[in-house]
């Protein structure tokens, strides 16, 4: 008895232990700029945690590409993924953390200095914006890396280089100063003053990556062969489906880190916001497949795939504010949808996008975004509540205005970017270089060393 008396209460010392690492922030007398809030250890912890799993989306983004591309692309694509993080990181350091996160100028646009300038590591709030930074950099990586796949296979790889670089500087720390400036005792971004909506970015990082990318695509144009004399979109298969399906697990996996990471806090919220995501990817999956079976007579793998990407891409915005069953209903929304989208931009606007990432994260955070107006529900998350709870058409009236004007911005921002790139050194390899192949053309390497893959398309 003696024993189990002394037992629990050391679970109690463990407990009450970890709920002061938990405790609520607090704003520290050294920080200097006054404006990062300091987090205990624990929160810090758990955010760091986080940051480590959003980067893992990296390979995750990276194997779906690859899978879904041609073996003569291979190589190439791996280059991209590595640029979207190693140029990302450089430029978000240098530019877009202080326009991001920075001293607002009329809700716009930040105005700070260098990113880490000022950030005493021997304090916490200097400590807390070491992690926060790495938090957000690997976010700014993730918007970046979505726009490769649209481009893939046609792309000269010195002009993605300046494509990526200008993302990560320009168009997705601005209009994420929009609508994120407020953590951390910030001031807050225009559209964030509104009570928009986005916890964890399914418009912020999802749908600005997808709109950029819907830019990228029209001005590189489509891949030699990917749509007849007469107008006829021809499906042009990936090379590996299942390097493909393990690079959705590992988004899957490395997805509660995005959702649940955004929280920045180790409190309760985190299994709950878990269950949300893992609904939500569940829902997407059988959405896309019952929807691309009923479609086709055919339950397309690589779709299917598609629709858990879908899913989690739709719950991202509300998976602090809507209930499990909310979850569900836009998680099978957004697999439905993305069905439908991929066909359209593909047979009817003539876009060609190989991985279908304007589909799954351009339309599906957009989708997912209003949703929150409908499903957020009172009790749950903070105090946003949706249409269908009672909520009345404010706050769906914002979601779509925020949406609307992210989207725009990102999809302007990605022409002009492109459009520049394309006047200065060109967008675009010669029909030889991508009939070859862009391993060999553009890199001089073979992803698969041995093998031939030189086709006529």
């Amino acid at each position: 008895m003696k024993t189990k008396t002394m037992g629990w209460a050391a679970a109690g010392a463990i407990l009450a232990a970890l709920g002061s690492l938990a405790a609520p922030p607090e704003i520290m007398a050294d920080d200097p700029a006054g404006a990062f809030v300091s987090q205990s250890a624990g929160n810090t912890m758990w955010t760091m945690v986080g940051a480590i799993l959003v980067m893992f989306m990296q390979p995750g983004f990276t194997l779906v590409e690859c899978g879904l591309s041609r073996a003569k692309n291979a190589a190439n694509i791996l280059m991209k993924n590595y640029v979207d993080f190693a140029v990302g990181s450089l430029t978000f350091l240098a530019v877009g953390f202080a326009l991001m996160f920075g001293d607002s100028i009329g809700g716009l646009f930040g105005s700070s200095g260098f990113g880490l300038s000022g950030a005493d590591p021997s304090t916490e709030a200097g400590q807390w914006t070491y992690t926060f930074w790495f938090f957000q950099c690997v976010f700014c990586g993730t918007a970046s890396t979505i726009v490769s796949g649209a481009i893939a296979g046609r792309t000269k790889f010195k002009a993605y280089l300046f494509t990526s670089l200008l993302i990560s500087a320009f168009v997705y720390p601005i209009s994420g100063h929009w609508v994120w400036n407020g953590l951390n005792g910030l001031s807050q971004g225009w559209i964030e003053e509104m009570g928009f909506v986005d916890f964890a970015g399914s418009t912020v990082v999802h749908s600005v990556g997808g709109w950029v990318a819907l830019a990228g695509a029209i001005v590189v144009g489509p891949r030699i062969g990917k749509y007849s004399l007469d107008g006829r979109a021809v499906a042009i298969a990936g090379h590996n489906l299942p390097q493909a399906a393990l690079g959705v697990f590992i988004l899957w996996f490395a997805w509660f880190g995005f959702n649940c990471g955004s929280t920045t806090t180790a409190d309760g919220t985190l299994g709950f916001i878990a269950v949300n995501t893992n609904l939500a990817a569940c829902a997407g999956f059988l959405g896309a497949l019952i929807t691309v079976w009923l479609k086709t007579g055919k339950p397309d793998p690589s779709m299917s795939f598609n629709g858990v990407l879908a899913g989690l891409v739709g719950i991202t915005a509300g998976c602090y504010d809507v209930a499990p069953v909310g979850a569900v209903i836009i998680g099978l929304g957004s697999g439905v949808l993305v069905v439908f989208s991929v066909l359209f931009i593909d047979q009817v606007l003539k876009v060609d996008d190989p991985v279908g990432a304007v589909s799954v994260h351009g339309v599906c955070g957009f989708f997912g975004t209003l949703m929150v107006g409908l499903f957020a529900a009172p009790g749950f998350g903070s105090d946003a509540v949706g249409l269908f709870y009672g909520g009345g058409l404010g706050l769906l009236g914002v979601q779509i205005l925020g949406a609307l004007v992210v989207g725009a911005w990102a999809f302007l921002g990605g022409l002009v970017v492109f459009k520049i790139v394309k006047a200065t050194i060109g967008v675009r390899v010669s029909p030889e270089e991508e009939i070859k192949g862009l391993d060999l053309t553009e890199h001089g390497a073979e992803a698969y060393h041995g093998f031939q893959f030189f086709t006529n398309s």
